[in-house]
């Protein structure tokens, strides 16, 4: 096996296939939201209910959804790899739990997640799969101070020391599902190019930087990425994607 550990990133283009939509749509809008109003921490100061409502609703969504093939694949991916010796890290910028549901794990998940939430009094974060909203008070502290434990825009994202590890560790980058326009997470190729090593990407469609990837694999990942996994686990290299 040429590649011993891999740094996988995956973002909304791989869950849209599960069902959940995608961060950002065409208009400015997620899910008839303005983003401004529903993920910047200003959005919250200017009205927690409605941020609170939001996201309770997605938690309540995301309950009734499953992995796709590509989820999947990855599990397989990690499995073949750690049998053989090596390791595959999964960074999301995803904020579902589709990637735990396919029983992936080493999943580091930069922009929080949706079944958490965070006290702004204590700062202590934990697992949450019900409703919350301004009378929610902390386990910790018992405040009423509780918030989603997602990264707004403006908010630095999370792990980024474990993150730079595996990107420096790595010797395969692949690219699941993602736009290519948010930083930091669109920054990754370029730095993994800059040192030599393969970057792969699997989209709909060529991302913002799909230039600075090696190879890219263009369709719906839940049928490129399988194929891929099948043809690397039983060769050890990267096919080429017309192989696929």
């Amino acid at each position: 096996m040429s590649y011993q550990h891999i740094l996988v990133l995956t973002g909304a283009g791989i869950s849209a296939e599960s069902g959940i939509p995608v961060f950002r749509a065409e208009d400015g809008l997620w899910e008839q939201h303005r983003v401004e109003d529903v993920a910047t921490p200003e959005g919250f100061a200017r009205n927690p209910q409605l941020v609170h409502d939001f996201y309770n609703n997605m938690r309540r969504s995301v309950k009734t959804k499953e992995p796709n093939p590509a989820h999947l694949a990855l599990t397989k991916l990690q499995a073949g790899l750690e049998a053989r010796g090596g390791t595959v890290t999964i960074v999301t910028q995803n904020i579902d739990d589709l990637h735990d549901k396919a029983h992936s794990h080493d999943i580091i998940h930069m922009h929080g997640a949706l079944n958490s939430i965070l006290c702004q009094h204590c700062g202590q974060s934990y697992e949450w799969h019900e409703d919350c909203d301004g009378t929610t008070e902390c386990k910790f502290c018992h405040h009423q101070a509780m918030r989603p434990d997602i990264v707004w825009f403006g908010e630095i994202p999370y792990h980024m020391d474990a993150i730079e590890r595996a990107i420096e560790r790595c010797d395969l980058f692949m690219a699941i599902g993602t736009s290519g326009v948010v930083y930091p997470a669109a920054g990754f190729v370029s730095y993994c190019s800059r040192q030599g090593k393969p970057c792969l990407e699997f989209n709909l469609a060529p991302s913002a930087n799909s230039g600075v990837f090696t190879q890219s694999f263009l369709g719906k990942a839940g049928t490129t990425l399988p194929a891929f996994v099948a043809y690397f686990l039983e060769h050890g290299t990267i096919p080429e994607p017309a192989a696929l």
